[in-house]
């Protein structure tokens, strides 16, 4: 009985796969099957799919349930996080035909004394370029900018470490999300208007034959008015009483 249980469960899977496929998960997210095998020693794309079937069917029988879950979607946040910051760029990049020139930033209150706005124009731009999902950006940031011929005597930015060009950088995409939004909301308020126009009113208007009709007020906006059509409002006529 007992080969018979192990021949139907992965007894070829020690405890250090295990821990390996629980840090997969939270690096890449529980749907990347393909990553998760490349961190998994030893293990084929087949293998690793046909355990993680077993594995999220199953997994409340895990003693530490709650501790392996919690792992797996924090780093799952941090995902989504980051590509909602490259959403974010990728809207404020398409604004412009040169980003690494013309990029402007609504400051508000958050300017800041140290940073300039061409330094802050190329630390998103580059940011953006290198891409803000890949896990050492910051260092590869911080060497762009060393080899950069536009800061060779900017001391003060070829002098930052990495966790502080990370926190300029955080402020600034906070930046470029609130005009996002800011925008987001000119345009649902000026699709919103425009919707509002479609229920043209109409008036009643007389061709010169005397017989009346209904006509959209919207002439003269691409609507072609007939030659012999007077626009009024249909007055009803008044009758003579013989006397």
């Amino acid at each position: 009985e007992k080969e018979e249980l192990l021949s139907k469960g992965f007894n070829n899977w020690s405890k250090r796969d295990f821990t390996q496929f629980v840090k997969a998960c939270e690096k890449y997210g529980r749907d990347d099957i393909d990553a998760i095998a490349s961190e998994v020693e030893g293990k084929t794309v087949d293998e690793v799919r046909e355990y993680t079937k077993v594995f999220w069917e199953r997994c409340t029988e895990l003693r530490d349930v709650d501790r392996i879950m919690a792992q797996i979607e924090r780093g799952e946040a941090k995902i989504q996080r980051r590509v909602g910051i490259k959403r974010a760029l990728a809207a404020k990049m398409a604004r412009y035909v040169s980003p690494f020139h013309q990029l402007r930033f609504s400051y508000g209150t958050n300017k800041g004394k140290n940073y300039t706005e061409d330094e802050d124009r190329f630390l998103i731009c580059m940011l953006y370029k290198l891409g803000v999902d890949k896990d050492n950006v910051y260092d590869e940031l911080r060497l762009a900018i060393r080899y950069t011929p536009q800061f060779r005597f900017d001391w003060f930015l070829k002098s930052r470490t990495a966790v502080e060009l990370q926190r300029r950088c955080n402020t600034l995409i906070t930046l470029v999300e609130r005009e996002n939004l800011e925008m987001q909301g000119v345009d649902d308020v000026r699709k919103s208007s425009n919707n509002s126009r479609v229920g043209t009113p109409t008036i009643a208007i007389t061709s010169s034959a005397g017989s009346s009709t209904v006509a959209s007020t919207n002439v003269g906006k691409g609507v072609k008015r007939p030659a012999d059509v007077n626009l009024s409002l249909v007055k009803p006529k008044s009758k003579k009483v013989k006397k």
